[in-house]
């Protein structure tokens, strides 16, 4: 039986071979938003993979987006400048891998340090800056007040995510992302736990989705008509009063409407820590309930490990597309090794040929 998950799947113009995500995952090892020589291998070794769509981390829009000083950025012309040598050799061996982007502002988790370094709050003496959310609420005790955003600020927001988008498509990035989940800028605008404004931004279901929905418009309209583009959303908070799957269903559809190609349904992450699980496939029925009810593509995405488990996802309907993060992390050739469990065919760069599963007998000795 032909593997599912091996099957492409076409966005606009854009045809995956598979349908395995590399999902953005943040490095923190940029300076002033710029990429560096860890970007080089760290992409690059991923776009051997054989994954259909590789993502390139959370990429903050403006300086005071980032999570930490060492967050890859695409707000200057040096941001642009960097991350364009890496992209060159990346697309030098990436094959059939697709390259992607994810914009993201960190909002009330900025301004903090590496989680190596216990991704703590930065104090004012180590340079820490005003962090800004939808509403003065902290994410915890622990963790500094924002200051509740201006109209003017919200404006000048939409203005840098136009201006980021600009410069991913200057770089030739396949797809682009919006990043409105796990805690960040524009998640806390659509939660009523830490949105609690009383302007046309706040309130009702359809004030706190207004800001990315105005935002993915406004992109839509920069980024070109032949490329794909979609948002990592919340399909729910696990809280009392907090964003649930219902709501998710209803945003899927107005994100549908402003001309966004998919969703990738994550959740959890407004605060800290709430009531959400986290067994194998936690956050599947969530994505499958989204596709049951919304005409628009959908990503599931949430301790996926397995090859198994990805195509039951993919051939029971589920999700049309699977995004993996730390098992790529684990195991970089993680494609090859489920092309192999499913009776797939894919290709290997010609210096790796010599350990394809039929040219190397150490294979079935391991």
């Amino acid at each position: 039986m032909t593997s599912q998950l091996f099957s492409p799947i076409s966005l606009r113009e854009l045809t995956l071979p598979n349908r395995i995500v590399i999902s953005p995952m943040c490095q923190y090892s940029a300076v002033d938003g710029n990429a560096l020589d860890w970007h080089v291998v760290h992409l690059n070794h991923l776009a051997l993979s054989g994954a259909g769509l590789l993502m390139i981390e959370g990429t903050a829009v403006n300086s005071e987006g980032r999570i930490t000083f060492n967050d890859l950025g695409l707000y200057s012309d040096e941001n642009e400048k960097a991350l364009g040598k890496v992209l060159k050799i990346a697309r030098k061996y990436s094959g059939s891998t697709a390259i992607g982007l994810q914009l993201a502002h960190s909002g009330r988790k900025g301004s903090a340090h590496v989680p190596w370094e216990g991704g703590k709050p930065l104090l004012l003496s180590e340079g820490a800056w005003d962090i800004m959310a939808p509403s003065p609420i902290p994410r915890d005790p622990a963790w500094p007040t924002p200051k509740e955003m201006a109209l003017s600020q919200i404006n000048k927001l939409k203005e840098d995510y136009v201006n980021s988008t600009v410069r991913a498509d200057r770089l030739g990035i396949d797809l682009l992302e919006l990043h409105v989940a796990h805690g960040y800028l524009l998640h806390t605008f659509t939660s009523p736990i830490s949105n609690h404004r009383n302007d046309q931004y706040g309130g009702s279901f359809e004030n706190r989705m207004r800001l990315p929905l105005e935002i993915a418009t406004a992109i839509r309209a920069v980024w070109p008509a032949d490329k794909p583009m979609g948002a990592r959303i919340t399909g729910s908070d696990w809280m009392p009063g907090g964003l649930e799957v219902e709501d998710a269903i209803k945003f899927a559809s107005l994100l549908k409407s402003a001309g966004l190609d998919y969703v990738c349904v994550s959740s959890g992450g407004i605060i800290p820590i709430t009531n959400m699980p986290t067994d194998v496939n936690y956050q599947i029925s969530l994505a499958e309930q989204i596709k049951k009810e919304v005409d628009i593509l959908v990503q599931a995405v949430g301790l996926i490990t397995n090859p198994k488990q990805a195509e039951e996802i993919i051939a029971s309907g589920k999700a049309d597309m699977v995004a993996i993060a730390r098992a790529f992390l684990d195991n970089p050739r993680w494609v090859w090794h489920a092309a192999e469990k499913l009776g797939a065919t894919i290709s290997y760069p010609p210096q790796y040929l010599r350990a394809r599963p039929d040219l190397w007998r150490g294979y079935w000795l391991k």
